[in-house]
């Protein structure tokens, strides 16, 4: 990763010298002969051996053009994609359901930054009634995340208003998640085992996971937890202030 890191900033500084070299050729050739390449590669050498703090001026910008781009690209598919971001059927909802701000989190059940975090939804929904998380269901941590899933899916389908106790259950556990521990606290919730277990072969259940998988593709979402709160995305558990912060950014932008 550094090593093309690098490439790219001696190709962009080497673009961005180009012109200089071009013009020093043009104006030499009144007087003497054409500079080859060995010539320029040389004099951009020593130019930059001599500057190089022109090197990380360079990659300060070429970074910051990406994020940028990427934040354009970023909005266009929040845009795009709204309702299936914001108001999927699919998804649980912790929080006032009708509440004007909205924070997606994209969620693994054996995240422990995941675990960690919740305290920090359930201190800002309970502070904030115009706030609501929408849980994007996003196992990618292994086998047992992508079963435990699949029974959360399953009780939102059948028992929508048992989720909220379920789900901070099962996150909140101390042992990993999988099928077998995620049915048994969907059961101490009151969820009945046969309509669960026949609501887990549900075939939309694996459609919606790819779905899922093909929005945080396109939002470069690739580990939790992840938010989208207003038009930015806040990638980590970064702590309930952090967070709060970035609610009253979309409270002022929706205003």
């Amino acid at each position: 990763m550094i090593f093309t890191r690098k490439i790219r900033v001696l190709a962009a500084t080497a673009a961005l010298l180009a012109p200089l070299t071009i013009f020093s050729s043009a104006a030499q050739a009144e007087t003497a002969a054409p500079l080859g390449k060995p010539e320029v590669e040389q004099i951009i050498r020593d130019y930059l051996l001599n500057n190089p703090e022109l090197l990380l001026e360079v990659q300060d910008a070429l970074e910051a053009k990406q994020r940028e781009e990427q934040k354009m690209a970023q909005k266009a598919v929040m845009e795009e994609r709204k309702d299936q971001l914001f108001n999927s059927p699919y998804d649980g909802v912790v929080g006032n359901p009708d509440a004007a701000i909205t924070v997606v989190e994209f969620f693994d059940y054996n995240c422990g930054y995941c675990k960690r975090a919740m305290a920090d939804m359930q201190a800002l929904v309970e502070e904030n009634n115009d706030v609501r998380f929408v849980l994007k269901e996003f196992p990618i941590l292994s086998a047992q995340s992508r079963e435990a899933h699949v029974v959360s899916m399953a009780v939102h389908a059948i028992a929508p208003e048992k989720y909220a106790g379920f789900h901070q259950q099962l996150l909140g556990a101390e042992t990993r998640a999988d099928g077998e521990l995620a049915i048994k606290i969907a059961v101490e919730n009151g969820v009945e085992e046969g309509a669960l277990r026949k609501e887990m072969e549900n075939p939309a259940i694996q459609k919606i996971f790819s779905e899922t998988y093909e929005l945080a593709n396109q939002l470069a979402v690739t580990g939790t937890p992840a938010y989208v709160i207003g038009d930015e995305i806040v990638f980590g558990a970064l702590g309930k202030d952090v967070l709060a912060e970035k609610i009253d950014q979309a409270r002022s932008q929706s205003n």
